[in-house]
C-alpha cells in the first residue's frame, strides 16, 4: 500500500511536454508515411519556405544600416505575428495538436498542458521560418554588444507570442473550427491569400515610387506593439534609448503573459464544459422552415422557384460550391479594381467580373453529384428540362447581374471613364448572357463530377472534360459576342459613333438576353435525352 502510495503521486507529477513533443513528431513522422505523394508535397513546401525565408534573411542582412531598416523590420514582425493569428482560422486542419479537446479524457491540468502544447507548437516548418525572419528582423537593427544581447531575448519573446497568439485563437475558436461553418470559413483562405497578394503588388509598387520613408509613420504605431515592439527593443538599445527598449520588452514580455492566460482560461473552459454545438434548440427546425419561407416568397412559384431557392441554398451551404463563388466574386473585382488603382486599367476590365462569374454557369448538375437523380426523376420532357436550366441561370443572373453591375460602376469611377460606362455594361450584358448560354449546352453536353473530400475539382478521368466544357465554353461566349464587340469597335473609331455609344446598353443587355433564351431552348432537349448520362458522369466523385 505504501509503495503504491509513493508511486501514484510521481506518476501523477511526471512532465507531460516530453510526451507531447514526442507526440507531434510521431504525428508528422505518420502523416508522412501515409504516401508519397504526401512526403513530397511536405517536402517541396518545406524546401520553398525555407528558401524564401533564407532569401529574407539575406535581405535584412543586405539592408543592414539602412537609414529606414527599422521600419522595415518592425513591419516585418507586425505581418508575421498577423500570419500567425489568422493562421489557426484558415488552416484548423494543418496541425492536429491545435485541438485540445482530443486531450479532453485524460487527466491533466490546464497550466502544465500549456507548456506542453507551447513546446510542441515549436516543431515544424513554421517556427523555423519565423525564427529565420527573426532573426533577419533583430540582427539587421543590432549595433554593439548591448543590442546582440537584447537581441537574443527579443527573438525569443517574439517567437513565443507568435506561437501563444496562434494557439490562443485556435483554442478561443475550436467549437467553430472543428464544425461545419468553421470548414467553411477555410473556404476564404483563397480569398485572402489574393487580396494579400495584390495588396502586397500595391505597396510594393508605392514603396518603390517613395521610398521607405512612408513606413515611419507605422514604425511610431507598431514599435509599442506586441511582438514588433521586441524588434524596436533592439533597435532603441542600439541607439541607446535603454529606457524605451526596456519598456518595449516587458510590454512584450506582459503580452505574452496575457495570451498564456487567455490560452489556459480556453483550455479550463473546454475541458470542463459540454460541446455546444451538439444541443441544438428544440425549435430549430421550425426556424429554418421559417428562413426557407421567408427566402420561398421572394422567389417565383412553381418549380422556377424551387430551382432558384435549391441553387441559392448551394451557394450558401455546399463547401466546394461556395468555395467557387467566393473565388469568382474576389478576383472578379480584385483584377479591374486593383488595375484601375494603380493606373493601369482600363474600363473594359470590369468585364473580367462578368466571365468569371459566367464560369459558374457551366457544369451545372455537377454540384449536384449522385443527388442528380432526384433532379432526372422530375424531368420527362425538353419543357421540364428547359424550366430546370431557366431556374438555374435566374438563380445565377440573382447575384451575378447587380455584382457586374456594381463592379463596372465601381471600375469606371477610379478610371473617372463615365462616358464609356455604357458601353461597358453593355458588353458584360453581353459577355454574361453569352456565358449562360453556352454554359447551359455545356452543362448538358460535358458533364463531370466534383468530388466532395479533398481538394480536387474534377473527378479522376475527368480532366478533360472540364477543360473542354470551361475553356471550349469560353471560347464560344467570346464569338458569341463578336457582333456587340464590333459595334463597341465601330463606337470609337467612328466620327460619329461616339454619340451612338450609349446604345450599345440597351443592344447588349437585349442581345445577351436573347442569347441566354436561345441557349437554354437549344440544351433543354439535349439534357432531357441524356438524363442517364448525366447522371453517370456526376456521380463519378
Amino acid at each position: 500500500m505504501s509503495a503504491g502510495a509513493h508511486t501514484s503521486p510521481a506518476a501523477g507529477t511526471a512532465p507531460i511536454t516530453p510526451v507531447v513533443v514526442r507526440l507531434k513528431l510521431s504525428l508528422l513522422r505518420n502523416g508522412l508515411r501515409q504516401s508519397g505523394g504526401r512526403r513530397a508535397a511536405y517536402i517541396t513546401s518545406a524546401v520553398v519556405a525555407l528558401l524564401f525565408a533564407a532569401l529574407q534573411l539575406t535581405g535584412f542582412l543586405a539592408l543592414r544600416g539602412h537609414a529606414h531598416i527599422a521600419s522595415v523590420s518592425v513591419l516585418a514582425a507586425a505581418v508575421l505575428a498577423l500570419g500567425w493569428a489568422v493562421m489557426p482560422l484558415f488552416f484548423p486542419g494543418g496541425d492536429e495538436t491545435l485541438d485540445p479537446t482530443r486531450l479532453v479524457m485524460l487527466p491533466l491540468r490546464p497550466r502544465p498542458l500549456v507548456r506542453a502544447l507551447l513546446a510542441a507548437s515549436l516543431v515544424g516548418i513554421g517556427p523555423l521560418f519565423t525564427v529565420l525572419l527573426l532573426v533577419g528582423c533583430v540582427v539587421s537593427v543590432a549595433h554593439g554588444a548591448a543590442a546582440y544581447a537584447v537581441a537574443v531575448l527579443a527573438l525569443a519573446l517574439a517567437l513565443l507570442v507568435c506561437v501563444a497568439l496562434a494557439r490562443a485563437v485556435a483554442a478561443a475558436n475550436i467549437r467553430l473550427l472543428t464544425s461545419r461553418k468553421g470548414r467553411d470559413l477555410a473556404v476564404l483562405s483563397g480569398l485572402v491569400i489574393a487580396i494579400g497578394a495584390q495588396l502586397v503588388n500595391f505597396g510594393m509598387q508605392r514603396l518603390g515610387s517613395a521610398g521607405l520613408a512612408q513606413l515611419e509613420p507605422a514604425r511610431e504605431v507598431l514599435q509599442w506593439v506586441p511582438p514588433a515592439s521586441a524588434v524596436a527593443a533592439v533597435d532603441a538599445t542600439s541607439r541607446g534609448s535603454y529606457g524605451i527598449a526596456a519598456a518595449q520588452l516587458a510590454l512584450t514580455a506582459a503580452a505574452l503573459v496575457v495570451l498564456l492566460g487567455l490560452w489556459a482560461r480556453s483550455l479550463t473552459r473546454l475541458m470542463t464544459s459540454p460541446d455546444a454545438s451538439t444541443l441544438q434548440p428544440a425549435d430549430a427546425a421550425v426556424r429554418e422552415r421559417s428562413r426557407s419561407g421567408g427566402l420561398a416568397r421572394l422567389l417565383p412559384a412553381g418549380r422556377t422557384g424551387t430551382v432558384m431557392e435549391r441553387s441559392l441554398r448551394y451557394v450558401w451551404r455546399d463547401p466546394k460550391t461556395k468555395a467557387a463563388w467566393v473565388t469568382s466574386l474576389a478576383i472578379g473585382l480584385i483584377v479591374p479594381v486593383f488595375n484601375a488603382l494603380q493606373g493601369t486599367g482600363s474600363p473594359y476590365f470590369a468585364c473580367f467580373a462578368a466571365g468569371m462569374l459566367g464560369i459558374q454557369m457551366y457544369n451545372q448538375f455537377g454540384q449536384d453529384t449522385s443527388a442528380f437523380w432526384m433532379v432526372a426523376l422530375t424531368v420527362s420532357t425538353p419543357r421540364d428540362a428547359y424550366v430546370e436550366l431557366r431556374g438555374r441561370a435566374l438563380a445565377l443572373l440573382l447575384i451575378t447581374l447587380p455584382y457586374a453591375t456594381l463592379v463596372t460602376v465601381v471600375t469606371t469611377a477610379l478610371l473617372g471613364g463615365w462616358t464609356r460606362l455604357p458601353e461597358v455594361l453593355g458588353l458584360s450584358f453581353a459577355l454574361l448572357g453569352a456565358m449562360l448560354a453556352t454554359g447551359a449546352w455545356t452543362s448538358a453536353r460535358f458533364p463531370y463530377s466534383i468530388p466532395q473530400e479533398g481538394y480536387k475539382n474534377v473527378a479522376p478521368g475527368q480532366a478533360g472534360l472540364a477543360w473542354i466544357s470551361i475553356f471550349g465554353g469560353m471560347v464560344a461566349a467570346a464569338l458569341l459576342c463578336s457582333p456587340v464587340i464590333a459595334l463597341l469597335i465601330w463606337a470609337n473609331v467612328s466620327a460619329n459613333g461616339h454619340t451612338w455609344a450609349w446604345l450599345l446598353l440597351p443592344t447588349g443587355a437585349a442581345y445577351g438576353a436573347t442569347l441566354t433564351f436561345v441557349g437554354l431552348r437549344l440544351a433543354a432537349p439535349r439534357t432531357a435525352a441524356r438524363l442517364p448520362e448525366i447522371l453517370t458522369a456526376v456521380s463519378k466523385g
